[in-house]
């Protein structure tokens, strides 16, 4: 066979084995999905960088769940209790209802409202169980955006918990912002707050932390929430309450509510997101609840009617096995007394956790003002430490939060604090 045809057959045979490849090349440069952008890598990979430190001694305080004195996971004794009631009782797996297991959100709005709240005894509270506090605040965000007869856009304040703008944008609303967190004081900006709800557009909605403010831990007090609500009313605002920590702020369940009980007093119909994953520690079993107060019995039954709607193609109907757990401690007189006290204990640990950080740093001399960590409240403290200082306590000190300075208290234990007070030191001064 002669040279030549021995190159031609080679180069038919390249030609042929590459033909396949060429298809699979044009098939994937054709592929449905080839305009999917990647997204963007996690704004903070404490949990990662945490775990690949080799320290003794290293601190998270990165976590947003609440921790023991060993910095362990902690299940209330009151919830394990609850639980074992919850399966000797031998129940069936069957669906709950599309607003999920009534004897939970009958028990959920008389936490939130309390038992003198007119609208409650009116019966003009429409409820519905939700996937925890997210979930409430996604089904609230979609009934605005199909419902709300005003401009479709919810203010949020600066900064917020991370994933409120995220859900309502979700929902189809448009996010704006309002003035809160004052960086040079490391509190509220309560003259802002109040300026920035007079210059909103008329009938605006606005998000409101019930208490324990994620991420600053900054709260009005009783008298500027009194203002605030005075500004709220001027404005013909519709008020949207999220409140994920009643009772784990103060211990106290009734003052962690004030500001929603105070607003309906002065005749305001908010709608009301609640969390019960922090203040019974059911993070994982999702259980939340939303409800809109309504101005008649009549009016509750045709909201009731389109939550149902929205919900039902959303996922259906909620789980039941938490919301059972979270029923038997509200409606058992025993089991709730143990409860409540439980939470006033994970929140005194946080209280106390807050006020040795701070004698700590003192202690150590150091000329920074840190009343703002005992004067904020709640799991998260505002620092007022720069990303800068905050990447220093990681890679110098194995202390791992968020750049923007803030700390989840519950991360700090009294064999921690002061090594933890130390490190903050070396960084300020």
């Amino acid at each position: 066979m002669s040279s030549t045809i021995m190159i031609t057959s080679r180069a038919i045979a390249r030609q042929a084995a590459a033909k396949p490849l060429r298809a699979v090349v044009a098939t994937r440069a054709a592929s449905t999905w080839s305009n999917v952008p990647q997204g963007p890598p996690a704004i903070l990979g404490i949990t990662e960088a945490f775990k690949a430190d080799s320290h003794s001694e290293k601190i998270n305080l990165g976590v947003g769940a609440y921790r023991d004195d060993k910095g362990k996971p902690y299940v209330l004794p009151s919830v394990k209790t609850a639980e074992q009631k919850v399966v000797t009782s031998n129940l069936d797996k069957e669906y709950a209802g599309i607003t999920g297991v009534p004897s939970f959100t009958k028990a959920a709005v008389l936490l939130a409202y309390g038992p003198d709240s007119a609208p409650l005894k009116e019966d003009c509270i429409a409820v519905t169980q939700s996937i925890s506090g997210t979930g409430a605040l996604r089904i609230g965000g979609a009934f605005l955006e199909r419902f709300y007869p005003e401009a479709k856009a919810i203010y949020i304040p600066t900064p917020s918990w991370a994933n409120h703008q995220a859900v309502f944008k979700d929902s189809g609303l448009k996010v704006e912002k309002y003035r809160y967190y004052n960086k040079e004081t490391i509190g509220l900006d309560f003259d802002g707050m109040v300026a920035d709800i007079k210059a909103m557009p008329k009938k605006s909605i606005i998000l409101l932390h019930a208490c324990a403010h994620n991420p600053t831990g900054v709260d009005p007090t009783e008298e500027q929430w009194r203002a605030i609500s005075d500004a709220v009313k001027e404005g013909e605002h519709f008020p949207f309450f999220d409140m994920a920590y009643q009772g784990f702020a103060s211990g106290d369940t009734n003052k962690d509510a004030y500001a929603l009980r105070y607003f309906i007093s002065q005749g305001h119909t908010p709608c009301l997101s609640q969390s019960f994953a922090k203040n019974m520690g059911l993070y994982g079993e999702r259980v939340g609840a939303f409800s809109m107060v309504c101005a008649s019995a009549e009016e509750k039954k045709r909201v009731d009617s389109q939550i149902k709607i929205l919900v039902r193609p959303l996922y259906s109907n909620p789980p039941v096995h938490g919301a059972r757990i979270a029923s038997e401690i509200l409606n058992d007189a025993t089991l709730n007394k143990q409860w409540l006290g439980e939470v006033k204990d994970m929140a005194e640990r946080i209280i106390k956790m807050r006020a040795l950080l701070k004698d700590n740093l003192e202690k150590l001399g150091s000329k920074h003002d840190w009343s703002h960590i005992t004067s904020q409240i709640g799991m998260f403290a505002y620092t007022g430490l720069t990303p800068e200082q905050m990447d220093t306590l990681a890679k110098e000190h194995s202390v791992y939060a968020t750049k923007d300075g803030r700390i989840s208290v519950a991360g700090i234990t009294t064999d921690n604090v002061k090594r933890l007070a130390e490190s903050i030191y070396k960084v300020t001064g």
